[in-house]
């Protein structure tokens, strides 16, 4: 049976996002469509929207291994599913990253991934990929702020720059980070009524970030509450605009901050800690557990237990659940995981749990 996708998650391309798509059961995934975007390899984190950080100076033969291996990842992953990759990062690198393009736009069911602030050339050069898959494009548009009216004209000149029909076309709001539901609101429902209406789209989704990306440190077992400002603002537009008439899909970025796509492959050591994480209905658990140091096991199962004796909880919804239960009530070293492996279990938890929200537990 042919169902639609209700969920679209804005994943980095990286192992911890992958293997976390993978693990979904067949019938969460069939529901979901992700936007994967490829992650830059090395230099400093690029500002959002900002083209000019982008790398140019590159070592083929370092990077043409790495994105062929990070390209070979998520298109095993993602090889029955419909969904869209963002190359933004490797705009400042076509020629060597021209063989990775190619093959994602002729080897995948993935749609390739432009946006009005891009290059005019690269725009131009995606769409043409985009038109030799057959599958379309996707216009990623910024909303940082209210958009005014020179937003429409920029993307129907970016529309007109690309030659492709709004039927092959998919508008993708991006709020980015937002961490109040009303301005989060605001910008989205501004968004609506200047963009989504200036053509018949194939699809136009809303996507919005609220994971936290530090937290303060915590008392051994507590979490920090999070409200799930995502989630929120999706509701707020779904009953301020209930006549919408185009496929209008909620989007976020998972159990991950909406900027870790912007941080590079490689990188120096983080700190001696990663955040354990689980989504409620209308928020965020997130506690600090150790990655090194002494009875550092035992600390990692108290911050377990903490989340999975909390009233939210839902033991064996999902392999999250398992996880978290399995590492909360065990013993030893073993089955405790690290900082990368408590990612992918929230990718995993998170993923399961928007789609029963959004299905009323249907998938």
């Amino acid at each position: 049976m042919v169902v639609d996708p209700v969920y679209v998650p804005f994943l980095p391309a990286r192992r911890d996002a992958w293997q976390a798509y993978e693990r979904l059961d067949a019938r969460v995934r069939r529901r979901i469509t992700p936007l994967w975007t490829v992650v830059p390899r090395t230099g400093p984190e690029r500002p959002r929207g900002d083209r000019s950080a982008a790398d140019t100076d590159e070592d083929p033969r370092t990077f043409g291994p790495w994105l062929t291996r990070r390209i070979d990842a998520v298109l095993d992953a993602s090889s029955s599913s419909v969904g869209w990759a963002d190359a933004t990062h490797l705009e400042g690198l076509v020629q060597a990253a021209a063989s990775g393009l190619w093959r994602l736009a002729t080897q995948s069911r993935l749609r390739l991934v432009t946006g009005p602030e891009r290059n005019h050339r690269l725009q131009r050069y995606t769409a043409d990929l985009a038109l030799l898959s057959g599958r379309g494009l996707g216009i990623r548009v910024l909303l940082d702020e209210p958009p005014e009216g020179s937003r429409s004209a920029e993307l129907l000149e970016l529309v007109d720059r690309v030659r492709l029909p709004p039927s092959q076309l998919d508008l993708l709001l991006d709020l980015g980070p937002v961490t109040d539901t009303a301005d989060a609101g605001k910008i989205a429902l501004a968004a609506l009524d200047l963009l989504a209406g200036l053509l018949p789209w194939r699809t136009v989704v809303l996507a919005a970030g609220a994971f936290p990306r530090t937290i303060q440190p915590l008392a051994s077992g507590l979490s920090l509450v999070v409200p799930r400002h995502d989630w929120l603002v999706h509701h707020l537009v779904r009953s301020s605009r209930p006549e919408f008439r185009s496929p209008l899909l909620y989007g976020d970025y998972s159990a991950e901050h909406a900027l870790s796509a912007n941080i590079p492959s490689v990188r120096r050591p983080g700190p001696p800690w990663g955040l354990m994480r689980y989504t409620a209905p209308d928020a965020f658990l997130v506690a600090p557990a150790l990655t090194r140091g002494p009875y550092r096991a035992e600390r990692v199962r108290a911050v377990a237990r903490g989340i999975a004796e909390a009233e939210v909880f839902r033991p064996g919804r999902s392999e999250g659940e398992r996880w978290l239960h399995a590492c909360a009530y065990g013993s030893g070293s073993d089955g405790t995981g690290n900082a990368e492996t408590w990612i992918r279990v929230g990718h995993i938890q998170h993923m399961s749990f928007a789609v029963a929200q959004l299905t009323g537990g249907e998938a």
